[in-house]
């Protein structure tokens, strides 16, 4: 099977050449998408798979996602392995992974394939070889272009935040399944976690950034307005996870205040029906 890539850049350090390095060879092209607003292209130029793309601007992870898939479709791929630049697959992971898809691929519809997520607060994968989870994060997905256009890809607006979880629940309206392949590792680091004591239970503090804390919020009620009426149970926890947080982080958290006018604006962008890059 033929397999491009996109990797999302955004202020990339050292070591996202490191984890380009543990799936570049199983791609035939890996699309660098990059959001920074300097060039770093210095940076990879170690492999001439690598198309380089300096946006010189921030236009969100879900537009940068789109511009690597609609490169793909015009180079006539059927699949497109979706990366953050925090990620890494372990030994020969992708590799695993094609291979399962090459041997499983079935007559009933499979929107993407992806590994394992370990993360800092993932636990053991599960002992089953796939399970079929909900939703999946974006990094490491193996996605069928076929599923991508029959669903209209990504969403812009979003512009970060939610947009894999968008995603993963578009395609399941549409008859898409998800497998995830769980003796595949990808190493994935998610947020800077720490465990604090809130009203005697612990807390699970992950630290984003005010602007990052804008779109949770503001992205988490659209997903709720969109879906929950096909995942009720889910689309009301992703709803009572914000409203934990309205709590738990002007305490618990870093820049407090600064993140608490994020949320709350980002609440009431949702409310104004307003979408795109926060102004």
């Amino acid at each position: 099977m033929r397999c491009a890539g996109v990797t999302v850049l955004y202020n990339p350090d050292q070591s996202v050449v490191e984890s380009v390095k543990t799936y570049i060879n199983d791609v035939e092209i890996l699309f660098l998408v990059d959001n920074s607003s300097k060039d770093n292209s210095n940076m990879f130029n170690f492999d001439e798979k690598i198309r380089y793309i300096p946006f010189l601007e921030n236009k969100g992870i879900a537009y940068a996602l789109n511009y690597g898939a609609k490169k793909a479709i015009e180079l006539s791929f059927e699949w497109l392995l979706t990366m953050d630049q925090d990620s890494k697959f372990e030994t020969n992971g992708l590799s695993a992974l094609l291979e399962y898809i090459s041997k499983n691929q079935q007559e009933n519809k499979i929107g993407l394939y992806s590994p394992f997520h370990s993360t800092a607060i993932s636990g053991k994968p599960p002992k089953e070889p796939v399970s079929n989870p909900i939703v999946l994060m974006t990094s490491g997905n193996v996605i069928s272009l076929k599923a991508y256009q029959d669903i209209d890809g990504f969403k812009d607006w979003m512009f970060i935040d939610c947009v894999d979880f968008d995603y993963c629940l578009n395609l399941r309206v549409h008859g898409y399944e998800l497998v995830q392949v769980n003796y595949v590792i990808l190493n994935h680091k998610l947020g800077d976690y720490e465990v604090k004591k809130f009203r005697g239970k612990e807390i699970l503090c992950d630290n984003h950034n005010a602007t990052r804390r804008y779109y949770i919020v503001r992205n988490s009620y659209y997903i709720y307005d969109m879906y929950h009426q096909y995942y009720p149970d889910y689309c009301t926890a992703v709803v009572e996870e914000v409203k934990d947080a309205f709590l738990h982080v002007p305490i618990l958290e870093k820049d407090k205040f600064k993140k608490f006018i994020n949320m709350c604006r980002g609440y009431i962008d949702f409310k104004r029906g307003k979408k795109g890059k926060k102004k």
